[in-house]
């Protein structure tokens, strides 16, 4: 007898819609070496890529469309070096 392949699979382990545009948009950033590039040509990459998307996952805000942009920005962001981060860590920022 052959079980179910989807028995085991609970209604919550979908994706959202919002999720599966943050991982396509993270797949693009990947593939397309968006990290440390230059700021003027990341800003042309999103500025195109996010119209891509948008027409692609209509069903999303022009809210959740920019949070998606500021995850793409940030994803797409050189590593930080241990020197650096130890350097942040030291900055004393008064108000």
């Amino acid at each position: 007898m052959i079980k179910a392949r989807n028995r085991n699979r609970k209604p919550g382990n979908e994706s959202s819609l919002k999720d599966q545009a943050r991982d396509e948009l993270f797949q693009h950033i990947m593939g397309c070496d968006v990290v440390g590039c230059d700021p003027e040509h990341q800003r042309e990459w999103f500025d195109e890529t996010m119209q891509y998307l948008t027409g692609r996952y209509h069903e999303l805000s022009a809210v959740e469309m920019a949070e998606l942009r500021t995850l793409g920005e940030r994803f797409a962001q050189p590593p930080r070096s241990a020197a650096s981060a130890q350097a942040n860590e030291n900055i004393v920022v008064t108000a």
